[in-house]
């Protein structure tokens, strides 16, 4: 039970975060706003179970990037949820860059608010 809440609070956690990226990045944007609850779960999905295996997969460019290859992952997965669900657009690969940016920001802020 304790998993189930705990993936549901993941999911409202990246769902506000997509929102509050929508209203602060200039290039992306959400509309309709239940539009946002669909990448929040997409986003969560990825988060929980495939990030995990794709950061094991890719620890040798890990490490030659010194820890940044993340941000290239959350920028392409970002820039795809914008081609992939319609209502969610990003417009340019650097707001894909500046969305995922924010969304990772306030993803940690409040997951450590919320002890996740």
């Amino acid at each position: 039970m304790h998993f189930i809440i705990k993936i549901i609070l993941h999911w409202l956690i990246l769902t506000a975060a997509v929102i509050l990226t929508a209203n602060f990045v200039s290039g992306v944007s959400v509309n309709p706003l239940n539009v946002a609850f669909i990448v929040g779960a997409c986003l969560t999905v990825f988060n929980m179970f495939l990030k995990p295996i794709i950061n094991i997969l890719t620890l040798p460019l890990n490490i030659v990037t010194l820890g940044l290859f993340p941000l290239i992952v959350n920028t392409i997965l970002f820039w795809y949820l914008g081609v992939l669900i319609s209502g969610f657009n990003v417009s340019t690969l650097y707001s894909a860059f500046l969305g995922s940016i924010v969304v990772s920001l306030i993803n940690w802020v409040l997951s450590k608010v919320f002890k996740l």
